[in-house]
């Protein structure tokens, strides 16, 4: 057993260190530590405590910390500290039975420097130094926090937790087993932050930190805390939370209001400002971006979407714009921000994280998270180190001082249960499709670093000396990574489903009926519900349909940032669609991908398929959407290949099993599956068309080699032997 620390703003760092030092030195308990942490009311506004130990052995001990010999009024801090916990606490019924609170709170001061003969260490409120620390800390009579799970509870109270991941409005339930009950459930099970959460959430800014963690590991939740926090502690801060997808800043928004709201403090949106990442002409109003205020603030000219493809080309308009920002600017800093967090960086180029550490002031307190996996690119961002530094010296010199403190993974996915979260990973990869030639691997793309599978949360049977290049493998996830709760509330034949239907009516008329079903018997609310057409072009025109047939039966529907504005997802009494660049960021119990056939491969592009890592990776969002419920949804021949590939999957028991392709397979990958433009498709089509008829004419004798002059030939055959090799 083990304490877990989570070191936030001290403003006693000496006393703060030693106590840390002496906890974690201990055993025979377990429990969180946290330094400058949690922070409760006071008439004088919130109040940072000096240190709180909760465990499940020993309750609470909350520390009052004396830098230097001086302990003076230490009692009165003890009842004052014990006093306001308590107020908190009582405030959430579980944790009590009727007037009594059901968790033990203990105080203590604690003064590293303190003489002997001048300790405390009987009573109610204990005077030590180290030594008698452990004493009194081995005196602390035993309480089992687990039974009722009121150790979970308080800790979520603690974290403040317990109110920033409610849902929205209470639900009104009424059956047993109803699926609105049981999301109900999963949503209450999953409001405490593990400790690598708590970690990213209070621990001091200094410098870049990076938050890296699958979709689903809690990285919106802790960033939105975060800044909450960081504003709470310095409402003289200017802070900034940007992301790219346009539907996020409400739900920031949302998000940060919840938590401050525990504390009776209004956020200043002028000081705590939630904006998008390019933004718009100028720096006022909704249009607010990270790139145009720095445009602004050094008086540069500023691109468009629309003159930034015109300028950079297609796929490059956010990067080419703030590569030219950045080259158009002196060195010196413009300091506009204290501290900005970035969410969805990995939509995100690194030219983008530089300007943002271009608006900060040396200490640059930038937070940014991403998702290694929401590409599926094969490559995720650089390392910070050649993201920030300007030269290879200083390079290793921002590794060495801060990879230790300032990086964080999120191992655990609390939003997909392990049998949907490995669907998703199998499609998006390709680890069951069929290669085009018999023994050839179906893979669409692989991580460069077979390592990042382990630091995601998967296991390789037989060890991790089997995740090698080459080399067969085997991976799962343990239930360390993928809680069971996730899963244990409905039959695995009901957490996913993959539906084969011959014509697109029959899939409106299955949805149709599904969801009346949701609303009407299963307790499910509109905005429990996600309809995703996973190609963002053809949205508007699938969804027509399927929501006319709503209508006709009095369910509202809507097309989310199409029939609302671009910063808002769901509405009341109504269900969402989208397409799939709206629905990053968000999340429902019941997801709905409806023409996932499109997603099988890519369009006409039978022997090659140039698209199909962007596809999958469409369908990987998609699916990786879901808190509960997934129905896969498709027409034709494409979707029964599809479904096949899940069959497998399920057949294995949701282990991915493939050999790692080399970096020479790899790189073949990342050619034949790569991102092409409408136009750059029709030429390979094209061309592809010419060659195959120039190699039937050859065979017929309609055409000879002597028709063709040498140097041409010379470099077909150079070209063919090196794609070849």
């Amino acid at each position: 057993m083990s304490v877990d620390i989570i070191r936030g703003n001290s403003r006693k760092p000496v006393a703060s260190g030693e106590l840390a030092n002496i906890i974690s030195g201990l055993s025979g308990f377990s429990g969180r530590l946290f330094i400058g942490y949690p922070i409760v009311r006071a008439p004088k506004g919130p109040q940072a405590m000096d240190a709180l130990l909760i465990s499940p052995e020993k309750g609470i001990v909350v520390f009052d910390l004396i830098e230097g010999g001086d302990p003076s009024n230490y009692r009165f801090r003890q009842d004052d500290l014990a006093n306001k916990l308590e107020s908190l606490l009582k405030t959430h019924t579980e944790l009590t039975h009727g007037r009594k609170l059901l968790v033990p709170i203990h105080t203590v001061s604690f003064a590293a420097a303190l003489g002997e003969a001048s300790t405390e260490n009987h009573g109610q409120t204990p005077l030590v130094n180290a030594e008698i620390l452990i004493t009194v800390l081995a005196g602390i009579e035993s309480w089992d926090g687990k039974k009722d799970d009121i150790y979970n509870k308080a800790l979520s109270v603690l974290g403040n937790v317990s109110s920033i991941r409610k849902n929205r409005a209470p639900r009104g339930i009424e059956g047993e087993n109803s699926l609105g009950t049981r999301l109900r459930k999963l949503e209450d099970s999953i409001a405490t932050l593990d400790p690598l959460q708590n970690k990213a959430v209070v621990e001091a800014v200094e410098g870049v930190q990076r938050i890296r963690g699958l979709a689903g590991s809690g990285k919106t939740v802790v960033l939105a805390q975060k800044a909450a926090l960081l504003h709470l502690l310095h409402p003289e801060w200017r802070i900034a939370v940007t992301f790219y997808t346009r539907s996020l800043k409400e739900h920031f928004k949302y998000l940060i209001n919840r938590f401050l709201f525990e504390y009776g403090v209004d956020p200043d949106w002028n000081s705590l400002r939630v904006v998008h990442a390019w933004g718009g002409r100028g720096t006022a109003g909704n249009h607010d971006g990270i790139y145009s205020e720095f445009c602004a603030v050094h008086d540069i000219g500023y691109f468009d979407f629309q003159s930034a493809r015109e300028e950079f080309g297609r796929g490059e308009e956010f990067s080419g714009a703030c590569e030219s920002a950045l080259a158009r600017v002196e060195e010196d800093r413009k300091i506009y921000y204290d501290a900005i967090l970035v969410d969805e960086a990995q939509d995100l180029p690194p030219a983008f994280l530089r300007i943002c550490s271009r608006l900060l002031d040396d200490n640059e307190r930038l937070v940014y998270a991403y998702d290694e996996l929401q590409n599926l690119s094969g490559k995720s961002l650089p390392p910070p180190w050649e993201i920030f530094a300007k030269d290879a010296d200083e390079s290793s010199k921002f590794w060495s001082y801060k990879q230790w403190a300032n990086d964080v993974i999120l191992q655990k996915c609390y939003r997909n249960s392990r049998p949907v979260l490995v669907t998703a990973h199998a499609l998006g990869f390709g680890i069951y499709r069929e290669g085009r030639q018999e023994q050839e691997s179906g893979l669409i793309q692989m991580f460069d670093h077979p390592k990042l599978w382990e630091e995601i949360g998967y296991r390789a049977e037989g060890g991790s000396s089997s995740l090698k290049e080459g080399g067969s493998v085997t991976l799962y996830r343990p239930k360390e990574t993928s809680p069971s709760f996730l899963e244990n509330h409905s039959e695995l034949n009901d957490l996913i489903q993959f539906v084969c239907f011959d014509e697109e009516r029959e899939q409106t008329e299955w949805l149709v009926g599904k969801i009346r079903e949701n609303l009407q018997r299963d307790e499910l609310r509109h905005d429990d519900i996600i309809v995703i057409n996973p190609d963002p072009l053809t949205t508007r025109d699938n969804a027509g349909p399927i929501r006319a047939r709503l209508l006709e039966q009095g369910i509202g529907s809507h097309i989310a940032g199409v029939s609302t504005d671009p910063d808002t997802f769901f509405i009341p009494e109504s269900v969402a669609f989208t397409g799939i660049y709206r629905a990053k960021g968000n999340e429902a119990g019941m997801v709905y991908i409806i023409n996932a056939q499109d997603c099988y491969n890519a369009r006409d592009c039978r022997l090659a398929a140039p698209n199909l890592a962007r596809i999958r990776n469409q369908l990987f969002i998609a699916i990786t959407r879901s808190k509960a419920w997934v129905r896969v949804l498709g027409v034709g021949e494409e979707m029964k290949l599809l479904k096949k590939e899940y069959d497998q999957l399920a057949e294995k028991d949701f282990k991915l099993q493939f050999v790692y392709p080399t970096e020479k397979q790899r790189e073949r990958m990342r050619m034949v599956h790569r991102d092409v433009s409408k136009e750059n498709g029709k030429l390979i089509r094209e061309d592809r068309e010419n060659l195959s008829r120039i190699v039937s004419n050859i065979r017929s004798g309609k055409l000879r080699l002597g028709d063709f002059d040498k140097k041409t030939l010379s470099e077909l055959k150079k070209e063919l032997s090196l794609a070849d090799g």
